[in-house]
């Protein structure tokens, strides 16, 4: 299998983190979306979405989204198990892991994606050409706060964010804040549930992949 990746970006990197935990080591292939690669022709022949990460089957089979590649990598290595193991434990863990894509991520990638110059024509991810809106700047720094409030609360009551164990609501919620401490939208230091599960996930040795 190969991962189509890029270092830098938090999707990609929750394919990683979850590949690693399974203990599936892949070839990865780079890409620069600052650069604006995931633009050009070649690769939107390849996924005209022009999103990553992408998962490569040796069958040449592609899968897109990051939840979709978790969940084929969940079905063909079901240990350790990081969807759930009852129907009522991969709901739960769903909608966490949802809530941390939704509210966190697009909510951060709003605040990077319409501030920065690199991103201009690229408003949003893929290859939509949209024009950048400097008013979603705000409402994300506001969505990104309500996110970090509801995570902290729900770590006031849990170890962990979806289970009471590592599962994939933690690497997706991982990805989005450690974007948003490397792009200006850090968690407030008054939020200290998530500062202990923080420390907890980030030495995980799956948290450098």
């Amino acid at each position: 299998m190969k991962l189509y990746d890029c270092q830098m970006a938090p999707n990609p990197r929750r394919a990683r983190i979850f590949l690693h935990e399974k203990n599936i080591d892949v070839e990865k292939v780079e890409h620069d979306i600052m650069g604006g690669e995931t633009t050009q022709e070649t690769f939107l022949n390849f996924n005209a979405w022009g999103t990553l990460p992408v998962l490569e089957l040796d069958n040449g089979v592609t899968i897109r989204e990051t939840p979709c590649i978790y969940r084929y990598i969940e079905d063909i290595q079901p240990q350790p198990n990081l969807l759930g193991t009852s129907p009522e434990e991969t709901a739960e863990i769903g909608s966490w892991e949802r809530f941390a894509e939704l509210q966190g991520l697009a909510a951060i990638g709003d605040v990077f994606r319409n501030q920065m110059e690199q991103m201009s024509g690229r408003g949003v991810t893929g290859s939509a050409k949209i024009d950048q809106v400097p008013a979603l700047i705000d409402r994300g720094r506001v969505r990104a706060k309500w996110f970090f409030e509801q995570i902290d609360k729900r770590l006031a009551d849990s170890e962990y964010l979806g289970s009471n164990r590592y599962t994939a609501a933690d690497i997706t919620a991982q990805c989005a804040i450690d974007f948003g401490n490397a792009v200006g939208v850090p968690v407030p230091e008054s939020f200290a549930n998530i500062g202990r599960w923080l420390k907890a996930v980030s030495a995980r040795p799956s948290a450098t992949a």
